[in-house]
C-alpha cells in the first residue's frame, strides 16, 4: 500500500514538472483587424531607419552655387582624395542607417557614366574621365552595411531635349541606367523642381512612369516626393515636423511641385487620408545643402531639438551632410556627428519603464484564462504573461503591443516603479502594421500626496512619439489615451532623461 501511494506521488510529480517546462498551447484571442491605409513592409523597415544621411555633391560643390546653371565645365568636378568608405564609416558611427546621394542635381551633371548625358563624370579630367561616385558609393554601402539611395532630379539645366516630349523618355533611361547598374536602392528621392523662371523651358513629368518603371526595377525602394508613393516631402526644410502628423495623405489629383498639398497639408497630413505616405524630414546640417568653406555645423542642441520635432513626431529625418570639395566629410561636421551620437546614446541608453515594478493597463484583449484575471503584470514574476497585455509595451520586441478589445478606443497605460524615478522625455510607439489610430493623448505623474497631475496633452503618436516634459520625479506614471479612432494598439512606452539639452540651454 505504502509503495503503490509512493508510486502515485512521483507519478503526479512528473506529471506536474512536465507541465511546467510544456506549458499547454493556447490560442490567444484574435488580433485587431488593420484600421486604414497600412503600410507596405518596405514602408514599415524605411520608418524603422529613423535616421539616413544626404549628400549634397556635384559641380556646386566647387563652384559654391546652391543650384548650378548647368554650363559648367565638367573638368570644375574633381574631388582628389574621394573617399566614399569614408562616407559610410562616418555615417555607420553615427547612428545612421542609408545614404542618399544627389547622382544628378537640376544643373544635370551626373556622378556615373550615364549614356544619357554629354554632362557627367566620364567628360570630365577627374580620374581621366574612368570615375564614378555612384559606383563606389554603391559598393562602399554594401561593405559597410549601409543601405544605399540615390537623388536624381527630374529638372535638367544641361538636357537639350528639356521642355519636350522627348525629354520624359531621355529621363526613363537615365533612371533605368541608375536603377539596373547600381543598387540595390532603399530610397528614390524626386522633387517637383522644374523650369528655368517664368519663361524658361517646362517639362510635363511622366511620373505616372518615372514610379512604375523605379518599382519594377527597385520594387523595394521607397519612392519620395510631394506625393510619395513611399514617403513625402515634411513641407519645409527646417527639420520641423508637425506636432500632428498622420502618416495618411491624400494625392488624387496631386502631383510633386506646383500642384502638390499645401505646405500645411504635408507636414501634419491628412486626418482622412486615402494612401500611407509618412513624412520624411530634410533638413542640413549647415546653412546650405551643398558644402562651401565659410559655413559650419549646427550644434548638438540644435540637431536634438531637429531629432526631437523630426523623429520623435512620426517623421524620418533625412540629414544632409555635404562632402567638401577633395570628396570627403569635414572633420568638424564628422565630429558634430559623433557628438550628436553620444547625446542620443546618453539620453536614450537606459530606459526606465523597464525598472518597474508593475504595469497596468485599463483594458485588453486576453486568452479569457480562468486562472489569469485583472490588467496588472509585474515585470519579474509574469511568466507567461497574455500576448496583449500591458508587459508587450516594455518587453523589447518590436512584433508584441497591447491591444484594447474592440470596442475600446480610449484607456490608460499605468507604471509603478519600485522607487521614484526622474526623467523629461516619454517615448510612444503604435504598431503601425496595423495603422497609425491614435489621435489625442496626456501623460499624468502621481504626487507625494497620491494626486495625478498633467504633465503633456499630445494628438499623434504613429511610428514613434517622444514627448518633452518637465523634468519630473515619481513613482507612478500614468499614459492615458483619450482617444482612438479604433482599438488601441500600442508597441511601446519608454521614460528617459535628457541632460544634454537642458545643459545647453
Amino acid at each position: 500500500m505504502k509503495k503503490t501511494s509512493l508510486l502515485l506521488i512521483l507519478c503526479l510529480l512528473g506529471i506536474f514538472l512536465y507541465a511546467q517546462k510544456h506549458p499547454p498551447k493556447v490560442k490567444p484571442a484574435d488580433p485587431p483587424a488593420p484600421y486604414g491605409p497600412v503600410p507596405t513592409p518596405a514602408q514599415v523597415e524605411w520608418q524603422k531607419m529613423e535616421m539616413n544621411l544626404f549628400c549634397h555633391f556635384g559641380p556646386n560643390t566647387f563652384t559654391g552655387l546652391e543650384w548650378g546653371e548647368g554650363t559648367e565645365t565638367e573638368d570644375i568636378f574633381n574631388p582628389t582624395a574621394l573617399d566614399c568608405n569614408q562616407w559610410v564609416s562616418v555615417a555607420k558611427n553615427a547612428g545612421f542607417q542609408g545614404i542618399i546621394l544627389t547622382a544628378k542635381h537640376h544643373d544635370g551633371f551626373c556622378l556615373w557614366p550615364n549614356p544619357q548625358s554629354r554632362h557627367t563624370v566620364r567628360q570630365s579630367a577627374w580620374r581621366n574621365g574612368k570615375g564614378d561616385v555612384l559606383k563606389e558609393l554603391s559598393e562602399a554601402c554594401k561593405r559597410g552595411g549601409v543601405k544605399f539611395g540615390i537623388y536624381i532630379s527630374p529638372w535638367d539645366r544641361n538636357a537639350p531635349t528639356y521642355g519636350t516630349e522627348k525629354y520624359n523618355k531621355v529621363f526613363l533611361k537615365t533612371l533605368r541606367h541608375a536603377h539596373k547598374h547600381y543598387g540595390p536602392i532603399f530610397e528614390q528621392w524626386f522633387d517637383g523642381a522644374n523650369g528655368e523662371g517664368p519663361n524658361g523651358k517646362r517639362q510635363v513629368y511622366d511620373w505616372k512612369r518615372f514610379n512604375a518603371q523605379t518599382l519594377k526595377l527597385q520594387p523595394n525602394a521607397v519612392i519620395f516626393s510631394d506625393v510619395g508613393p513611399g514617403c513625402r516631402w515634411v513641407g519645409n526644410e527646417e527639420g520641423t515636423c508637425g506636432r500632428t502628423c498622420w502618416s495618411r495623405l491624400d494625392i488624387e489629383g496631386l502631383e510633386p511641385g506646383k500642384n502638390a498639398p499645401s505646405q500645411d497639408t504635408l507636414n501634419a497630413g491628412n486626418y482622412n487620408g486615402a494612401c500611407w505616405i509618412p513624412a520624411e524630414t530634410d533638413v542640413s546640417i549647415r546653412p546650405g545643402w551643398f558644402w562651401r568653406e565659410s559655413e559650419h555645423p549646427k550644434s548638438v542642441q540644435e540637431l536634438l531639438r531637429i531629432y526631437y520635432n523630426s523623429v520623435g513626431r512620426n517623421s524620418l529625418l533625412l540629414l544632409n551632410v555635404p562632402p567638401d570639395n577633395r570628396g570627403l566629410i569635414p572633420a568638424e561636421d564628422s565630429l558634430r556627428l559623433m557628438e550628436f551620437r553620444a547625446a542620443l546614446d546618453s539620453i536614450f541608453a537606459h530606459d526606465l519603464a523597464k525598472d518597474v515594478k508593475t504595469i497596468c493597463v485599463s483594458n485588453f484583449r486576453r486568452i479569457h484564462k480562468p486562472d489569469q484575471t485583472g490588467n496588472c503584470y509585474s515585470w519579474r514574476n509574469t511568466v507567461f504573461p497574455e500576448p496583449y497585455c500591458g508587459f508587450s509595451l516594455i518587453d523589447g520586441d518590436d512584433n508584441t503591443y497591447w491591444c484594447a478589445d474592440d470596442t475600446i478606443t480610449n484607456g490608460w497605460v499605468e507604471i509603478q516603479f519600485y522607487e521614484p524615478k526622474t526623467f523629461n522625455r516619454v517615448m510612444l510607439q503604435e504598431y503601425i502594421p496595423l495603422g497609425q489610430r491614435v489621435e489625442r493623448f496626456h501623460v499624468e505623474v502621481e504626487d507625494d500626496n497620491g494626486n495625478w497631475r498633467t504633465i503633456a496633452s499630445e494628438t499623434t503618436i504613429g511610428y514613434k512619439r517622444i514627448v518633452l516634459t518637465e523634468t519630473v520625479t515619481t513613482k507612478k506614471v500614468r499614459i492615458v489615451i483619450d482617444k482612438s479612432r479604433a482599438c488601441i494598439v500600442l508597441n511601446r512606452v519608454g521614460l528617459f532623461m535628457d541632460n544634454v539639452l537642458l545643459e545647453g540651454n
